[in-house]
């Protein structure tokens, strides 16, 4: 059964499981003991981060490991927001950061700090000129990811943490899912990663603080990890996470054309065979093994249950899956078709035939969501009046793709230079109403408050 999952975790690699089946029975010990079996432990942590620091590109003596990514990236955040506090309350982000870096901005809005949060383009990058006009006096940090996690767009780090050099402020660097191509480049000054990201065990996350910054742990601390990251090393996980890291870094020169290759036949098959299709993220400056789409008229849901029923594991920023029905916050900041949101991750060792079976199937699956859902044939026909020259489609209560799907099926019976004016309250509609103009070509005039939900203008150019 192929796993096309990638980008949220990547199964364990053989490495991997030989050296934490190893260090098992060497690695149970405290290391912070004088005795023989905690200088073992000792001998094994401390071999650990050196290859682990030789991996990133730092001294060994600048990482920390801590119980997740997650938490990699809330206490290098929180301590270096902390260690700045006399330099001001400022924080810089872009809006398309992992969750965890957004969730630890907005604890420190919260706090009374204030937040910039720099656009991107519909590619999913970032401006290095947006970051330079957000930088302030007052700014304590600035954090961009080094990839995407949910498109593969890869950011111009290194042109950033110039900017930010130059300015005097850290550059926080979140480089969970470009770790293990490659070391991050650029003068960064803090980085954080997920070892299960890279094949390594889940529960093992790493922290680097460059020398200089400064940096003020926060919440209760201990004598381990520098007092950084409070709590005992899980040593035998550590030590198969810094071995999956080598190991995959020595493969990543072939997998990386390989999975180059089987993403571009993505990218380039897809709107060929299934139609009414946007593929998002940068096409070049993207990591090897993501490609993401958008099926217009597709619930997100029904469609990832269609492609698991045939045996492939994908996933979806879409808001028909979300059990807040918002779609992604990157597919919005992007502004880009959130409806029927597929993000294809492959993992290194995908097979070409896997790939082949994948594109043969989807043209299938999503013309049987179609079919089900009654687009764009017009049936069950939607609610719509006509007033001064305006055709109303009341969508109140339907949620995604629906609105989208009522929108089409009337379309062409618009005389050019009509109106349709869509009212809806599904958040979904404010994101795939305009994305849906772009790609067919028509003129999104923009939205009106409604009594009920919002009502969207569409004016139909040709």
């Amino acid at each position: 059964m192929p796993y096309f999952d990638a980008a949220s975790a990547v199964p364990l690699h053989p490495v991997a499981r030989q050296a934490l089946l190893a260090s098992l029975d060497e690695g149970w010990a405290d290391p912070t003991r004088l005795h023989r079996e905690g200088r073992r432990a000792r001998m094994l942590l401390d071999a650990a981060r050196e290859a682990a620091a030789e991996a990133v590109g730092c001294r060994p003596g600048e990482i920390v490991f801590t119980s997740s990514g997650t938490r990699a990236v809330h206490t290098g955040v929180a301590g270096a927001l902390a260690g700045r506090r006399r330099v001001g309350h400022h924080l810089i982000v872009s809006t398309v950061e992992h969750s965890s870096v957004l969730h630890s901005a907005d604890s420190f809005e919260v706090e009374g700090g204030t937040v910039d949060r720099v656009p991107v383009d519909r590619t999913g990058a970032v401006d290095p000129s947006g970051y330079a006009a957000a930088l302030r006096p007052d700014t304590a940090l600035a954090c961009l990811q080094s990839a995407n996690h949910e498109v593969g767009t890869v950011q111009p780090v290194a042109e950033v943490a110039a900017v930010c050099r130059a300015a005097g402020v850290p550059l926080f660097v979140d480089a969970a899912q470009s770790l293990g191509w490659g070391p991050v480049e650029g003068d960064w000054s803090l980085l954080a990663g997920s070892a299960h990201k890279w094949g390594g065990p889940s529960g093992v996350g790493l922290l680097v603080v460059r020398k200089g910054v400064r940096f003020a742990a926060q919440g209760p601390v201990d004598e381990r990890e520098s007092g950084r990251a409070a709590g005992f090393e899980n040593i035998p996980a550590i030590v198969a996470a810094v071995a999956s890291l080598r190991a995959v870094r020595i493969e990543a020169a072939e997998e990386t054309v390989r999975l180059r290759e089987l993403t571009a036949r993505i990218r380039a098959e897809v709107p060929r065979l299934v139609p009414d299709v946007e593929v998002v993220g940068d096409a070049g400056r993207r990591l090897p093994g993501i490609v993401t789409f958008s099926c217009l008229y597709v619930d997100g849901e029904a469609l990832l249950h269609e492609l698991d029923r045939e045996g492939f594991s994908v996933s979806s920023g879409s808001s028909c899956t979300s059990s807040t029905l918002t779609p992604s916050h990157v597919l919005k900041a992007m502004g880009v078709l959130s409806e029927g949101n597929v993000r294809v991750s492959l993992p290194p060792g995908t097979a070409e035939a896997d790939v082949a079976r994948f594109l043969q199937v989807l043209p299938r699956v999503v013309a049987g969501v179609r079919e089900k859902l009654g687009a764009p044939a017009p049936a069950p026909a939607p609610a719509v009046t006509v007033a001064d020259d305006v055709i109303a489609v009341d969508a109140l209560g339907k949620r995604c793709p629906v609105p989208v799907i009522e929108l089409a099926k009337i379309f062409g019976d618009v005389p050019v230079g009509g109106t349709v004016r869509v009212l809806s309250d599904d958040e979904a509609a404010r994101l795939d109403i305009p994305a849906w103009c772009e790609m067919r070509g028509q003129e999104y005039v923009g939205e009106e408050p409604a009594p009920r939900g919002t009502a969207y203008l569409v004016r139909r150019v040709s």
